[in-house]
Formats: structure tokens, sequence, C-alpha cells
């Protein structure tokens, strides 16, 4: 079972403002970085369970979140803290440099 969020606008909102640490990756189903990407995902959520929510935004069903945080290349990973962005990248990135976004 995977540990990974896949919030709709209200629900990316709760956890957003109910957590100190939310990592949050915006992708769609047809990129192929993002594709490439999401087993490194489900690897971090894995590591967090219990500690760090891990969610995957699809910009195609959630456009509005897209909008919102002006999301224009995807894979686009953003840290929330206190729901407040604190880093943000775009683009693959192995899982050690995703755990170094998450703990830095």
């Amino acid at each position: 079972m995977s540990n990974v969020i896949h919030p709709n606008e209200k629900e990316f909102n709760e956890v957003i403002s109910s957590n100190e640490t939310v990592f949050v990756d915006f992708f769609a189903a047809w990129c192929g970085p993002c594709k490439m990407l999401s087993p490194e995902i489900e690897k971090l959520a894995d590591e967090y369970q219990g500690q760090v929510p891990v969610l995957k935004v699809d910009v195609d069903q959630q456009a509005t979140l897209a909008q919102r945080y002006g999301i224009q290349t995807i894979p686009t990973l953003i840290v929330f803290k206190n729901g407040e962005i604190k880093h943000q990248s775009a683009g693959f990135r192995p899982y050690v440099q995703l755990k170094n976004l998450l703990e830095s």
C-alpha cells in the first residue's frame, strides 16, 4: 500500500495547514520525468510515514492548486514548513536529493 496522498483541493489545504512539514510533488500522468520520479516519491513517503505527509498533486486534475503555486514546469517539488513554501525545485531528483530537500 502506498503512503503517498493524492489529495483534492480541500484535502490539500487541510494537510498543509495541519502539519509542520509537508512534501508535495506536482506532476502529470503523461510526463516522462514525473514517471521516473514516482518510485523515488514512494520511497520518501515510506521512509517518512507518520512524520511528514508526502502528497502528489496531478496538475491536470487539480489545476486550481497548480495555478495557486504558479506551477509551470513539472515535476515541481515543494517543501512546506508551517504552511509556507521553504524549498521549491523543478525536474527529476534522485532519492538522496529529495531527502536533502526535506531535511534542509
